[in-house]
């Protein structure tokens, strides 16, 4: 094994199928050298980590070691099915320097130490700053990749124990726009579609996501029905030449920043062909008549002029738009990180409004996600909201969640929205915030403007706090490092894009004194003597299996119902879509097939936001907008970026993602099957564009902007003229001569969306030449 080289062969061989049809199995696998599948000690249930795809495996044990994986058949997401990331990166696991005990900085030095001194430290600083400062002074930033039950805890820490509003994940980064977007359009986050999708829809429009490279699996079933009878026509949008894009009945490839105009000339012709439900919107939606009257400004040939696409391209997509029987769109980062991100995404939402095209097979939409576990932030309150889709300002859910935790109401913060993690950088950089806790995360590559990330971190006033398995970039800063557990090595549970639940079951011990996140938490907590209502420790669970019955009882009557979940439902069912209650005892395939919304004035998550400016709406006038709960239709301008192409810098920049890598390399980049596929950074130009500037591939170049510069070869074609892409997962734990030169994002700009507040990796300017220091 493995069952294929999945470098050279990513997506496997073909199992084709129909419309309608069952996706067919295909069992993918990969085993240690010398390892075969009679001689695995056992199998133990868990899915995949490093992509959103939810992908079910069972992980091979031979002699207390992690020997390989193997995909799940029986399960809904994957039918057996492994992508390169899933197949080779459990490898990680075992790499040589893997963080095994505690670290304190001693003066410029991180040395090893113990559990008690290294918790001692946080706890007495914690203490100090509590007494001195408040709640307001201590910050937690988590991750995408923890498990629900984690996620949990922290956010009853924060919330209910310190009572601090600073609260935030690296879903920040990647998918807070998909959140915003749902709940602008549906009155809360969840997602309308299913993976099924797939096997019925007549048209796939796929907004910015590149899945080939970031779901792998999910792009597998797109090409198995593309392979089988009645195939789907496939509409991509990006800027790039991706496999999806050379796979594609229509690519169009806009110019990056224009995509709300692109939005907006598409949906001018839907209504001007009058491709409207009518009897959907009237029934089901409010604020068609804005969009109407908003979308008549965009005729295709001004369309065309702003995007640098040909008017008969965007008639062509609109056609398939307007034609499609059952229509699946999915969004990615190419809308979230891109200007006008929530304004874009609302409007891929509005397309299916208007077309009438949710809550039945094929017609859905897939607000996507980039991280493993990036749902289960969102449905914890470790991301900015509260707990199980509450509603910060509405001030019975801030009592229903204080019951729960049996905690005075005043001590959950809500006098304003939580905190988002560049409010929250600001915060630490101004020194209101004097400790910040950072979770299974590395900003010090993965934020924007690196130089003033650096700056930020290594200010001696601030009390940094690193949870990780490696000794990452950002643990270089920290005042505390302590060594966790990860996958295949502690229980949880995890969601997947289209609201999957897995259960992922330890395998084997972490190494060293390593201990699990929840063990972490809960040991601070401990430490802190944190207590409810009644005196009783807070949180009052103390393993996994008793935090997941916690979440449950939170969960309950909110949208992402979990109550009739238990872990002994999932080892006999696999995967199960939430809301997952006593009406739908085996989870819900689809939400919102009655046309019924979670956006009732009383339920809804979240009043809105003004899509331009950001600011929150308040209660009188949602309800005044939308007193029956109806979906939300809501029209927005485009107005050009901020930073666009000059002289100085005749590019636009974009970041993103690359098939065998993930985030910054921490796993993929010890995994010697990914690290050798993709060694170093590059950059991807035009052709036309290489040769005007004496570019070859492979070209050694310098690439700049107004925030710095890096190194990287170039790889001409793949993108449109005046575009030029940078993968940012490549960091500096791996090199030796002290040079920030690497890392895509010393280029892009401190720009986040005013609605979701996500940072914008595909917003600003760059420059582009030969090194000749390095020719």
């Amino acid at each position: 094994m493995p069952t294929r080289d999945a470098i050279s062969d990513p997506w496997g061989a073909r199992t084709p199928y129909g419309q309608g049809e069952p996706w067919p199995t295909r069992v993918d696998a990969a085993l240690a050298d010398g390892v075969v599948p009679e001689s695995v000690d056992r199998w133990v249930r868990s899915a995949s980590l490093l992509h959103s795809n939810g992908d079910a495996l069972d992980i091979a044990v031979k002699d207390g070691r992690i020997a390989g994986v193997r995909g799940r058949e029986d399960d809904r997401v994957n039918r057996g099915r492994l992508d390169p990331k899933d197949l080779y990166a459990w490898q990680a696991n075992h790499a040589a320097d893997r963080l095994t005990r505690p670290l304190v900085r001693d003066g410029d030095r991180l040395v090893e130490s113990d559990w008690d001194t290294a918790m001692g430290r946080i706890v007495e600083r914690s203490k100090e700053l509590l007494a001195a400062s408040g709640p307001g002074s201590i910050g937690f930033y988590t991750t995408g990749q923890l498990f629900l039950e984690e996620y949990y805890t922290l956010t009853a820490i924060a919330r209910g124990g310190i009572g601090t509003n600073h609260l935030d994940g690296n879903t920040r980064l990647c998918t807070a726009t998909a959140a915003e977007a749902l709940k602008e359009s549906f009155g809360c986050d969840g997602q309308p579609g299913s993976y099924t999708d797939v096997d019925h829809a007549d048209v796939l429009a796929l907004y910015g996501h590149n899945v080939a490279e970031t779901q792998g699996v999910l792009w597998q079933r797109m090409l198995d029905r593309m392979a089988g009878a009645d195939p789907p026509a496939i509409l991509c949008v990006d800027p790039r030449r991706t496999p999806v894009a050379r796979e594609a009945t229509l690519h169009l490839a806009p110019l990056p920043g224009t995509n709300v105009a692109l939005m907006n000339g598409l949906l001018h012709e839907l209504v001007e062909h009058d491709w409207v439900d009518h009897d959907y919107v009237r029934e089901h939606t409010v604020g068609y008549a804005e969009l109407a009257e908003r979308v008549r400004e965009y005729p295709p040939e001004r369309v065309a002029r702003i995007c640098g696409v040909s008017e008969r391209d965007l008639r062509e997509a609109a056609a398939l738009l307007g034609g499609a029987e059952r229509l699946l769109s999915t969004v990615l980062q190419g809308f979230y990180q891109s200007h006008q991100a929530s304004a874009a995404a609302v409007q891929v939402n509005n397309v299916h409004l208007v077309r009438g095209m949710l809550g039945r097979p094929g017609a859905g939409v897939l607000q996507m996600n980039g991280q493993p576990t990036a749902q289960n932030t969102r449905e914890c309150g470790a991301n900015g909201d509260l707990t199980g889709f509450r509603n910060w300002a509405n001030d019975a859910h801030v009592r229903d969640l204080a019951r729960i935790w049996n905690v005075p109401e005043e001590r959950i913060p809500h006098d304003g929205p939580p905190t988002h993690l560049m409010q929250l950088l600001r915060y630490a950089e101004q020194g209101s915030v004097r400790l910040l806790w950072i979770s299974g995360t590395n900003p010090a590559v993965s934020l924007p403007e690196l130089r003033r990330v650096r700056e930020i971190l290594r200010q001696r006033r601030l009390f940094v706090v690193v949870q990780d398995i490696f000794r990452t970039e950002t643990a270089e800063f920290a005042d505390v490092v302590l060594p966790a557990a990860t996958w295949g090595e502690k229980t949880g549970t995890f969601t997947n894009a289209d609201r999957t639940v897995h259960l992922s079951e330890q395998a084997v011990d972490p190494p060293g004194d390593a201990v699990a996140d929840l063990g972490i938490f809960l040991d601070y907590a401990r430490r802190m003597d944190f207590r409810d209502n009644d005196g009783a420790p807070f949180p009052p669970w103390h393993d996994a299996e008793s935090a997941f019955a916690a979440w449950q009882r939170a969960s309950e009557g909110r949208p992402c119902d979990y109550s009739a979940l238990s872990y002994d439902r999932l080892r006999k069912l696999g995967g199960v879509q939430w809301p997952c209650d006593e009406e739908h005892p085996d989870g819900t395939e689809r939400l919102y097939a009655d046309g019924r919304f979670f956006a009732a004035p009383d339920y809804c998550e979240d009043y809105g936001k003004d899509l331009v400016t950001g600011a929150p709406l308040e209660r009188t006038d949602y309800a005044a907008l939308n007193p029956d709960g109806k979906a939300m239709i809501k029209a927005a301008e485009y107005l050009p970026a901020h930073e666009t192409p000059d002289a100085e810098f005749p590019f636009y920049l974009i970041t993103g993602r690359t098939l065998v890598h993930f985030h910054t390399r921490t796993k993929t980049g010890r995994t010697p099957e990914l690290r050798d596929a993709e060694p170093e950074v590059w950059v991807e130009i035009s052709p036309a564009d290489a040769a005007a500037h004496g570019i070859a591939d492979g070209t050694p170049t310098v690439v700049s902007s107004r925030r710095g510069r890096i190194r990287a070869r170039a790889r001409v074609g793949g993108v449109r003229d005046g575009v030029l892409f940078v993968p940012f997962h490549y960091g500096y734990w791996d090199t030796s001569d002290g040079e920030h030169d690497r890392a895509a994002n010393e280029l892009t700009v401190t720009e986040w969306d005013p609605a979701s507040k996500q940072p914008l990796f595909k917003s600003g300017s760059a420059a582009v030449r030969p090194d000749p220091a390095r020719e």
